[in-house]
């Protein structure tokens, strides 16, 4: 790991003299670049230059208390050592975790979809309930929600709802939503105080650019029809709702929300350019970790991430049997406090598998 951290070290003093030559100042485009490359590295050096000071004031006390014969010294020593040491094991895993490499698409805006799953009206209710506690988190966040397509429930809550999340960052954050969300509560309609278990599963995929999807028009087979709104509200007299099918994966992309059929087509394309691309980096998940295949980014879909305990106010995230007694404030948006232990245990298998 040494030798590494100190080939990058090289590598950003040898982009800092560059940078300070007036011939690449006065090139925009290959100063951008080089600029964008000792940003990358600059965290990690940084940290590396702290790591390298404690294990030389390390050495410097161990030496002192090798060598010294007054007493008032030999205590100093010892009293930074026990400071000293804990810092270093600090810095030791915060740069191992730096040398992970990131997931190219953490930076990108998310597209999520949520689909109500087993049990009937109350799973649609439970899906709307995921899709505020998303908002909310969204909002806590800065960033900006636009549903591209949505399916509302007649007692409440969506079939299905498709959103983009518009801020950096988002994918990387919500991907571990991905998978099957359980609730477990007691519903308004029934009278005898039974607890029922519902279900909504939840996708998460990067938004992708026109470039890094390639699209032949001969596999798409477009279909445009008159849009119906939620109970005969809306009713558009022209054929706006837009059908995408991408024949070669049977893929299917509707959406009727605008009243503009090119608005339509354009999410439609959207979500179709998502899904396509998300396919593609599974297959590629696939390859790289047949042998060995994480719980938490496996990606299997049909898997029961997470429970929502209303009786006990109790949400467990099962992929790292994480149980907290604050249900209410996670559906008021408060997501960190599982998605920050989720990223924790991602990172140390990542570090694992890397090491291994």
């Amino acid at each position: 790991m040494i030798e590494k951290l100190k080939l990058l070290e090289n590598r950003f003093e040898e982009l800092s003299r560059q940078m300070a030559d007036p011939a690449i100042a006065g090139d925009p485009e290959k100063y951008t670049e080089l600029a964008k490359e000792y940003a990358e590295l600059e965290e990690i050096v940084k940290t590396f230059r702290e790591y390298q000071q404690v294990v030389n004031q390390l050495e410097e006390s161990r030496e002192i208390l090798r060598e010294s014969d007054d007493p008032e010294m030999r205590e100093l020593a010892r009293e930074e050592l026990n400071a000293l040491e804990p810092r270093k094991e600090q810095l030791e895993k915060r740069l191992q975790r730096l040398l992970i490499p990131p997931d190219p698409n953490d930076a990108k805006n998310a597209i999520v979809e949520i689909r109500a799953g087993t049990g009937g009206d109350e799973a649609a209710i439970f899906a709307g309930d995921l899709f505020k506690m998303y908002n909310k988190y969204c909002e806590e966040k800065g960033w900006k929600v636009e549903i591209l397509s949505a399916s509302p429930s007649e007692r409440g809550g969506f079939k299905e709802i498709i959103f983009l999340v518009n801020g950096k960052g988002a994918y990387g954050r919500l991907k571990f939503e991905s998978g099957v969300h359980r609730v477990q509560r007691v519903p308004e309609t029934e009278t005898q105080g039974r607890i029922h278990t519902s279900a909504a599963s939840v996708v998460v995929l990067p938004e992708v650019e026109d470039v890094e999807v390639e699209i032949d028009p001969n596999d798409l087979r477009i279909d445009v029809y008159r849009a119906s709104g939620h109970g005969g509200q809306h009713v558009n007299t022209t054929d706006s709702a837009v059908r995408i099918t991408h024949i070669p994966t049977g893929i299917v992309v509707t959406c009727q929300d605008e009243r503009s059929q090119l608005k339509n087509k354009a999410k439609a394309m959207k979500v179709l350019k998502a899904r396509l691309y998300d396919l593609e980096q599974q297959k590629r998940q696939q390859e790289l970790t047949s042998q060995r295949r994480s719980i938490i980014r496996s990606g299997d879909r049909s898997e029961k991430i997470r429970t929502y305990n209303f009786p006990q106010g109790r949400v467990t995230d099962h992929r790292i049997n994480l149980t907290l007694y604050r249900l209410d404030e996670i559906l008021e948006g408060n997501l960190d406090i599982l998605i920050d232990e989720i990223q924790l245990a991602e990172q140390s298998e990542r570090l694992n598998e890397n090491q291994g």
